[in-house]
């Protein structure tokens, strides 16, 4: 069990999601015992064992899966009536998805990036900040948060922050000068998030400019203006919209309103009166 934890442990240190398949329960004759466990990949490598043979080949098409959705699952299965193995009894599985707690890097410390700051560690982030600002990066403004006292891009181009695949970034700096470089320095760096602060007529001009020096960047993958669309004007409010949209990235959220369409409940003044034809 111990190579198993350390290879979770190691994926999530890596920033990359993982599967992690236990056996959870056996009934008769059964290759592993309650507890054993398989740590799938994101790779598709494995280590450990739930037991060999089709039971295993079925939990790691399972746990392929669930890397997917995000959706734990129970594989329960009789081994010799559903899979034919030798076996007498049968198992319960449980597949579930291991995620790496998320990190946010905030590309500036002004009062948008603190209140989105704060937003977001709530929503279980870990918060990194860069700023050049050191007047700005302390507890006082960023509890709990780490700190990269650089301006942006040059963090970026000199390796001070570590980028993975689960990475969420977000630009709010105080200068559009330093978005544009922060913005063109993150565009090769791996994330799942990249987001920039400005009004539409900023965004385009950052994109032009950006464009001309390097026609193919890959801007379409850039959320600017950043956020989801609560009409806020005030530093807590376009948190809040940020703080939304990276909520949805996580989860796969759509963003819509959940009571479109639904039906009200029916109030007093809804009661059919009695010219009303009921049925």
């Amino acid at each position: 069990m111990r190579a198993v934890f350390e290879a979770l442990l190691a994926e999530l240190d890596a920033g990359r999601p993982a599967v992690l398949a236990t056996v959870v329960a056996t009934q008769g004759s059964a290759p592993q015992v309650v507890g054993a466990r398989l740590l799938y990949r994101a790779d598709g490598t494995i280590v450990g064992t739930v037991g060999g043979g089709r039971i295993e080949a079925l939990v790691l098409e399972r746990a392929a899966a669930v890397l997917g959705s995000r959706e734990s699952e129970l594989v329960k299965r009789h081994l010799v009536h559903e899979l034919g193995m030798c076996c007498g009894g049968a198992m319960e599985i449980l597949v579930e998805p291991i995620e790496e707690r998320p990190r946010l890097v905030l590309m500036g410390a002004g009062h948008v990036a603190q209140a989105t700051a704060r937003l977001a560690a709530g929503v279980g982030f870990d918060v990194t900040v860069v700023d050049a600002r050191e007047e700005l990066n302390d507890e006082a403004h960023f509890a709990g948060a780490a700190h990269v006292l650089a301006e942006p891009a040059e963090a970026v181009r000199r390796g001070l922050i570590a980028f993975t695949p689960g990475t969420y970034v977000v630009i709010a700096t105080h200068e559009h000068r330093l978005d544009e470089e922060a913005l063109a320095a993150c565009l090769d760096v791996p994330r799942r998030y990249l987001g920039m602060i400005g009004s539409r007529r900023k965004v385009l001009r950052i994109f032009q400019r950006i464009l001309a020096r390097r026609p193919e960047a890959p801007l379409d993958e850039v959320r600017a203006p950043i956020g989801l669309d609560l009409g806020g004007r005030t530093p807590e409010e376009i948190a809040l919209a940020i703080a939304g949209e990276l909520v949805s990235v996580r989860r796969g959220g759509t963003a819509a309103a959940l009571a479109r369409g639904a039906a009200r409940p029916a109030r007093e003044t809804d009661a059919p009166r009695a010219d009303d034809h009921v049925d």
